[in-house]
């Protein structure tokens, strides 16, 4: 899953891909480099982001999702406001991506709802709560990295991955996050491309179903030659 974020202030790329027609070229160049999934965001969620309303956020991303609609992939939106999600999925994207739990259930009910085979990413944390084994078959189950979580608490959800799998399918987005800078050592956003490919090799060989990421073209590449061996 190939990350474009059309927003002015995202923790890691915050601005490059805020004109639609340059988020719309950011995307088709993930496609090319491997990406099945693209994830469109129109509102920052790094810690001390400015919420924004739907309105604002559809705003954002209607044209992006329009100029992507006709790519050789999946489209996400990563949104947890509903009315956006409505807006989506009936504009033909396939996933939903809700990083909190408090909208789920409203989320179920618009996959559900609105496409056959629309489907919907969310915390693992709703698991048996809003999300049952009946929904599992349209759910992804994220177990949420880097949503204020301490470094031991984020390696503790990374290392729950292999239970996750067992129960339903998986995906991370841990890429150019603030485990990633700890574990790597590094204070440079833009130089943890090693640290990601690591997290991303780590939760493929262990159920993952979906890396959500920013550098498409080289972790898709480590995924191939990782799978060939």
């Amino acid at each position: 899953m190939g990350i474009v974020n059309v927003t002015p202030d995202s923790f890691s790329d915050g601005g490059t891909c805020f004109a639609p027609e340059d988020a719309i070229r950011r995307g088709m160049e993930m496609v090319a480099d491997g990406a099945a999934i693209l994830d469109i965001g129109g509102e920052s969620t790094r810690p001390g982001a400015v919420p924004v309303p739907w309105e604002e956020e559809w705003r954002r991303i209607a044209p992006v999702v329009e100029g992507l609609r006709g790519a050789p992939c999946a489209l996400s939106v990563d949104t947890y406001h509903p009315e956006t999600a409505e807006r989506a999925v009936a504009a033909g994207v396939k996933i939903v991506n809700c990083v909190y739990p408090g909208p789920v259930p409203r989320m179920l009910e618009i996959v559900r709802g609105q496409s056959p085979d629309a489907e919907l990413v969310a915390p693992a944390s709703c698991l048996g709560d809003s999300i049952g084994a009946d929904d599992l078959p349209r759910v992804y189950l994220d177990p949420m990295v880097g949503f204020g979580t301490t470094r031991d608490e984020d390696l503790a959800l990374l290392r729950s991955v292999p239970a996750l799998a067992a129960k339903g399918r998986v995906l991370v987005g841990a890429s150019r996050k603030r485990i990633v800078r700890t574990l790597a050592g590094e204070s440079d956003t833009g130089a943890l491309l090693g640290g990601d490919i690591a997290i991303a090799l780590w939760c493929a060989a262990h159920g993952a179903s979906v890396v959500r990421v920013h550098d498409v073209r080289q972790v898709a590449q480590a995924l191939r030659v990782w799978r060939k061996i």
